[in-house]
């Protein structure tokens, strides 16, 4: 049999990643290209979405360039980063930069929201899920209220790795995943929550045709198709909104399996086989890709993120030796914090830098270092951001066993699964083996290009895709540290309610 493959795409908030996978699941080909963020304002976060369009097209060029199999490529498969918002005229052009899924101007609107709706319980009905700021629905609103004009003049709304199907095949469309995070989608009928649409007076016709993620929603167009050199016609499947499909890519497709992923953000998720309810909209419950499973995970806004500002702002030396020695620079960083002791002497790091979402939906949240001492150093506040980002993961997985789902396996995700250090905290933390497979470092590429092979019969389901998956490294926590986290773990959960109130007083005085 020859190979078949499939190239899967992943707008991520920091850069954009392309794979070309194989049918055994084997990766063939990979690119990645970064490019900035804009945060005009505290607490907004926002990218130009050509940014992307020119990153796709590198991207693309560069996996394809001398692969010699471009006739056996089958499919296209998209992932990107949820909840953000895309507003198009009438000749789909972009109005403004889109708002993305870590901003968090929309508290206001997210109020009136549950409000109109009838509140938390009303709103659940509706959606089995909060309006969290950061959603999409929360930034129509905005947009109506704060720039007329612009709302005026809209068109169409996407999320970003919709606009990115909107470049290569000229069509309008969504998936089940990244529609269920607009916080406008009926989760448990699988559709547009039009009757809330009404109530919020939302034009049903701003909001692309919804499809489920295997299923093909478009074609390549023959100027993208003769530009890349990929066959006229090329199917592009649904896809998934990341956060859902990264845990595709890992193999979670049944309950008991908590998948983690430290990317920008952090995510606790695990696949259902039925639409569980949402006591209070304290997790999100979203349709997962594979057609009548769901999938439940809360998500922490800066993870990753937080290793990131520490490289942007407090790195300096590092950056320059990591560019010197071609080393990732958080290779540097995590073997800095390696020689700190775990729990860095009662040092904790809240990773609050734009607000949190689960398990507390709150933008004026700030982080901060608590505990220091005249003895901790550079060593020690690396690690306790390393550490403060697992804390985060717990705190969301504690959410998902009070659903009555005992956690079996953890298998990890994202940039952060890379490391040694990480993975060992992980471990430590949950007191649980913490397992990395085939495809984890990739993303929700990788995930995506399973779900588009499954839609074009490269594999027959989304399951039978995910068989191809291999268990590669396996962290057993280490004994020793697994009291030294049991007793801190309580601690770093309290301090958000101990200091909610000076939270609340800086953001009166500095939003």
């Amino acid at each position: 049999m020859s190979k078949q493959y499939v190239i899967g795409i992943d707008i991520g908030t920091s850069g954009c990643k392309t794979l070309i996978v194989d049918h055994e699941g084997q990766v063939a080909r990979r690119a990645v290209e970064e490019y900035p963020l804009s945060t005009p304002r505290a607490g907004w976060s926002e990218q130009e979405p050509e940014h992307w369009w020119r990153a796709v097209l590198s991207t693309l060029k560069n996996v394809l360039d001398g692969f010699k199999s471009v006739n056996d490529i089958k499919a296209i498969g998209l992932s990107g980063q949820m909840h953000g918002l895309v507003a198009l005229n009438g000749d789909g052009r972009v109005l403004r930069p889109a708002i993305l899924w870590n901003d968090q101007r929309t508290g206001d609107q997210c109020r009136k929201i549950h409000d109109l709706a009838g509140g938390i319980e009303g709103l659940l009905k509706h959606t089995n899920n909060q309006m969290l700021p950061g959603y999409t629905g929360g930034k129509i609103l905005w947009l109506r209220e704060n720039e007329p004009e612009n709302y005026e003049k809209t068109r169409m709304i996407l999320n970003p790795k919709d606009y990115i199907r909107y470049r290569l095949t000229g069509e309008y469309a969504t998936e089940v995943s990244d529609a269920s995070g607009t916080g406008l989608f009926n989760v448990r009928q699988r559709r547009w929550a039009y009757t809330l649409l009404e109530i919020l007076d939302i034009a049903k016709d701003l909001l692309p045709a919804c499809y489920e993620s295997p299923e093909i929603s478009g074609s390549l167009s023959s100027n993208i198709s003769t530009d890349l050199g990929l066959p006229a016609g090329m199917p592009v499947a649904g896809g998934g909104g990341d956060a859902v499909v990264q845990t595709t890519g890992t193999g979670l497709v049944e309950p008991g399996i908590l998948g983690t992923t430290i990317g920008t953000a952090g995510v606790a998720a695990m696949a259902l086989d039925r639409c569980y309810g949402n006591p209070q909209g304290k997790l999100q419950v979203f349709c997962n890709n594979m057609p009548g499973k769901w999938h439940t995970m809360g998500v922490t806004l800066a993870a990753g993120g937080s290793l990131r500002w520490v490289r942007d702002m407090l790195g300096g030396s590092e950056n320059e030796v990591g560019r010197w020695l071609d080393k990732d620079v958080y290779e540097i960083y995590a073997a800095e914090a390696a020689l700190a002791e775990p729990g860095c002497e009662g040092l904790l790091f809240l990773p609050y830098l734009i607000g949190e979402r689960c398990p507390h939906p709150d933008p004026k949240a700030r982080g901060g270092f608590i505990g220091l001492t005249l003895r901790h150093d550079r060593r020690s506040m690396l690690r306790s951001v390393l550490e403060g980002a697992i804390f985060s993961l717990k705190d969301v997985a504690g959410l998902i066993e009070e659903m009555g789902i005992e956690i079996s396996q953890i298998r990890t995700s994202g940039g952060g699964a890379n490391s040694d250090l990480w993975r060992q905290i992980h471990a430590d933390v949950f007191n649980n083996e913490v397992i990395t497979v085939s495809g984890s470092a990739e993303g929700g590429a990788y995930g995506a290009a399973l779900v588009a092979g499954a839609g074009v019969g490269v594999w027959q389901s989304v399951e039978e895709a995910v068989l191809a998956i291999k268990t590669e490294k396996r962290t057993p926590p280490d004994e020793k540290n697994i009291g030294i986290y049991k007793k801190l773990y309580p601690i770093y959960r309290d301090l958000y309610h101990q200091l909610k109130k000076t939270f609340d007083k800086l953001a009166d005085i500095y939003q």
